[in-house]
């Protein structure tokens, strides 16, 4: 694939999930199976998304992932039921990486399952639930360890951590450093970020975070990374 194709993919795999501010959290964090009426509202994240960033000059970019990252070769997926060849290349390849991702990563409600058990349910489903070639290449490039730097990690060289009170996990940022405090998003306990043996680890220090602790925060480094990477790709 062209760079300045595979930027336009990694851009769309940054935003494909924008809708999802539209989903109520307690949908989002259920513990429990979602009701009927629960996952219509989660199916309307891929519209959701569209339409905050339509609007927007290079919106064209993203159209594809943010849209159609839910259809399935099978036809079974939403929200426009497309198949096969139908769902644009963008949205088979950001799908791929868009399940992955969601079965490795621990969430409030589970843990995250192992980078094989994943890989096996994709390979699984190639040609079902995924795109056959994106699905097997993915499948391919994970058995060679290309995906051991992402998985349980916040970006490449920082692994997240689990909060010790309520198992979610911690997000740590690359511009942070040792002394810094660091917040659990789902109960508010603060920690202070140790870096003995040149890697981060957290300490629970006792206390709660604030409001003003707790208020979500952009990883604005990461955000400039992927952006100018992108444009130097798509100049």
């Amino acid at each position: 694939m062209p760079a300045t194709e595979a930027a336009r993919v990694a851009i769309g795999g940054f935003l494909h999930d924008l809708g999802k501010v539209g989903v109520p959290d307690h949908i989002l964090n259920k513990r429990d199976r979602l009701t009927d009426a629960e996952y219509a509202v989660i199916r309307t994240h891929p519209d959701i998304g569209w339409r905050m960033l339509s609007g927007h000059p290079l919106a064209h970019l993203a159209e594809h992932a943010i849209r159609f990252h839910h259809e399935t070769p099978s036809g079974n997926g939403y929200p426009s039921g497309l198949a096969g060849a139908d769902i644009p290349l963008d949205a088979r390849i950001v799908g791929v990486c868009d399940a992955f991702d969601a079965m490795t990563s621990t969430r409030p409600y589970r843990s995250g399952m192992p980078i094989e058990k994943a890989l096996a349910i994709i390979e699984s489903e190639l040609g079902r639930q995924f795109d056959a070639t994106a699905g097997a290449l993915f499948v391919s490039l994970g058995r060679r360890g290309q995906w051991d730097h992402i998985v349980g990690h916040t970006d490449e060289g920082i692994p997240l951590q689990l909060c010790g009170q309520c198992g979610p996990t911690v997000v740590l940022r690359k511009d942070q450093r040792p002394g810094d405090h660091a917040y659990c998003r789902s109960c508010a306990t603060e920690f202070v970020i140790d870096g003995q043996d040149g890697e981060s680890r957290i300490q629970a220090t006792g206390r709660k975070g604030s409001a003003a602790d707790l208020e979500p925060v952009a990883d604005v480094e990461l955000i400039g990374r992927l952006l100018a990477e992108s444009a130097a790709a798509l100049a």
